[in-house]
């Protein structure tokens, strides 16, 4: 998996400009000879299992948060906006990369007092000598994405994107591994556009119209030093079943499936509440007249910032998780 968690993770993707992303991922799935679509919005949806049994809808995003050039200046730098949930303190002395492969450098203009720091105050250097030259290399309108490594670090891998890539990954790992025949049918869907509204998934939801719905994404963690929200979560100790976030009470049947599918197949899991955040499950359990819903978490550190932290056991028992869920009759 390391070698796809890695191209996953180094393909451009933000919200609204998926389309590289989406062609790799509709080219992994093109190996398996599944049988798939891309919609109105671009959510690549594949189906597999029967049609006699209940209707589950998988939901891993796609999308990657970034930054948009709004304006630029007589000099030639780029003033920008976020896309999606971008921490400006993470900004500074970044590299980012636009779609053409343009990349630059995030500075900054003289700050007399911290709380005046704000992303107007932030500028994108592509190294243009003036307006005329930077125009020629980007144009208003033109996204951007963090541009940083890929490491491993013995089980752990660092990269940017891991939000939701690694969901993703999970999603494409199952597929791979699923058996010829499953008493559901199953929809695996990459979705678009999770990090402004969860927009992907609140449309293909109630297109498919699923008896249930499963996101498949990260989650923060409560065990590196004074996080801002403390919660039992941790790297290395399995997959997350999510109780709650801000979007989303997850139903009480699906938590207690995942929780009896986990302890009968000896995998280990964790019991996940996040204050603050939220997953494609938000908007699909309210999708037409309701959507049983929940969500599998990948603990990750740093989510949202250009280099985001997994553990690789906790990716391989969430693939063994969803695999078991998805062979049980719901």
């Amino acid at each position: 998996m390391i070698d796809l968690i890695e191209r996953l993770t180094g393909t451009f993707g933000p919200a609204g400009s998926e389309g590289k992303i989406r062609a790799l991922l509709c080219e992994e799935v093109g190996k398996l000879n599944h049988n798939y679509f891309v919609d109105t919005l671009g959510n690549l949806v594949v189906t597999v299992g029967g049609r006699s049994g209940k209707k589950i809808l998988t939901a891993a995003h796609m999308d990657e948060i970034g930054l948009m050039v709004t304006f630029i200046d007589e000099n030639g730098f780029l003033r920008f906006t976020n896309i999606g949930g971008v921490l400006k303190e993470t900004l500074l002395g970044t590299r980012v990369v636009f779609e053409n492969g343009i990349v630059g450098i995030i500075g900054r203009e003289k700050i007399k007092e911290a709380k005046n720091f704000d992303l107007n105050k932030l500028y994108i250097d592509i190294g243009a000598k003036d307006r005329n030259e930077a125009q020629k290399m980007v144009r208003i309108g033109s996204p951007a994405v963090f541009y940083t490594p890929f490491n491993r670090l013995g089980d752990r891998i660092v990269a940017k994107t891991l939000d939701n890539r690694i969901g993703c990954a999970v999603l494409l790992e199952v597929l791979k591994r699923l058996p010829s025949s499953l008493p559901n049918e199953v929809y695996f869907v990459f979705t678009v556009q999770e990090e402004v509204g969860l927009r992907g998934a609140r449309t293909v939801s109630y297109r498919l119209e699923p008896d249930y719905g499963l996101a498949v994404d990260v989650t923060r963690v409560g065990d590196t030093p004074e996080p801002d929200y403390k919660m039992e979560v941790s790297l290395g100790k399995g997959p997350a079943v999510k109780i709650k976030d801000s979007s989303v009470i997850c139903h009480p049947q699906v938590i207690q499936l995942m929780i009896e599918t986990a302890e009968t197949n000896n995998i280990p899991y964790q019991l996940e509440v996040l204050e603050k955040g939220g997953t494609d499950a938000g908007a699909i359990h309210l999708s037409k007249e309701g959507i049983r819903s929940g969500a599998l978490s990948i603990p990750c550190r740093y989510v949202h910032s250009p280099g985001e932290m997994v553990d690789l056991n906790d990716v391989e028992n969430g693939v063994s998780l969803l695999l078991e869920l998805l062979k049980k009759n719901w």
